[in-house]
């Protein structure tokens, strides 16, 4: 690792150091028995946090992590901040065990691929280059709230995960397991597939080995399904909170209709045989490869 790289993982690792002070400060303030309420002011002040060093560096991809360092956080919080009621154990290590696997994961999988701060992800610079509005407000609300407003709602079904314990664990929590299990397979696979091709690609080629030879974005997939897994862990342990499926449902919006869009057009105009590719291999749904 370069000096540029090792000074870049430094200044973020402060950003976050300081996001999480100033989270554990904001949920003490809020307090212990309301504590839904105190992870959403926590992560509010946290992303506050990192957008100010966003700001003060110029590069928006200080963000980048935050997606998948902060639901483990919410698990341990909620896990022992709950004031009244106690998870079934089991439960609780199983769902805690998955998110952390996710996350390290997830997290390792970004530090691995970012080439330090001199690098600001595409999607970003195409915002700063085309927004309507001060980029600053862009990227408070767009960049930086919107993701962290779309993982606060999906990691609600972790709070009855952890806490609730009037039900055991049963068949529910064993399809729940599978599915979150499979999606972090799932994830890990494709990323890995892709890593590999890149390192021999050349200009405008297209992956299509192994999972992306079925699907364009299998890794879009392992993650839609990581959060549907999370919800079938809270209906689990309480079927009350059958309307956190307001969590998975957003996150499935926001790939279908945002991410996935906007990653096939950006592909359409850098790869001449991409629209070709797109009528042979669906997005989302497996189907075998043809030529």
């Amino acid at each position: 690792m370069n000096s540029d790289r090792v000074r870049s993982f430094a200044i973020v690792g402060v950003a976050y150091l300081s996001a999480l002070v100033a989270a554990i400060a904001s949920a003490a303030m809020v307090g212990d028995r309301t504590p839904i309420l105190a992870v959403f002011a926590a992560d509010l002040v946290a992303t506050f946090v990192i957008f100010a060093f966003s700001m003060g560096f110029g590069n928006s991809s200080f963000y980048d992590p935050y997606w998948s360092a902060v639901p483990p956080v919410i698990g341990l919080y909620w896990a022992s901040a709950s004031p009244t009621v106690e998870g079934v154990p089991a439960r609780q290590a199983i769902v805690l065990l998955l998110v952390f696997a996710w996350a390290i994961r997830l997290t390792m999988n970004w530090a691995r691929g970012w080439p330090g701060l001199h690098h600001e992800d595409w999607r970003y610079q195409d915002l700063r280059a085309n927004a309507n509005a001060p980029y600053w407000l862009v990227s408070l609300t767009g960049i930086h709230y919107f993701p962290t407003f779309m993982v606060f709602v999906a990691c609600l079904p972790l709070y009855p995960a952890v806490t609730a314990g009037a039900r055991p664990l049963g068949p529910l929590d064993a399809i729940a397991a599978l599915v979150t299990a499979g999606a972090i397979a799932l994830e890990t696979i494709a990323d890995e597939q892709l890593r590999k091709y890149n390192l021999a690609k050349q200009p405008g080629d297209i992956c299509d080995v192994g999972l992306w030879a079925w699907l364009r974005h299998p890794n879009y997939l392992g993650e839609m399904l990581f959060w549907w897994g999370l919800w079938l862990f809270g209906v689990a342990a309480n079927t009350s909170w059958y309307w956190t499926v307001i969590g998975p449902i957003a996150i499935t919006a926001m790939f279908l209709f945002v991410s996935i869009p906007m990653l096939d057009q950006r592909s359409l105009a850098r790869r001449p045989g991409y629209a070709d590719f797109m009528k042979r291999v669906p997005a989302l749904l497996p189907r075998r490869p043809t030529r």
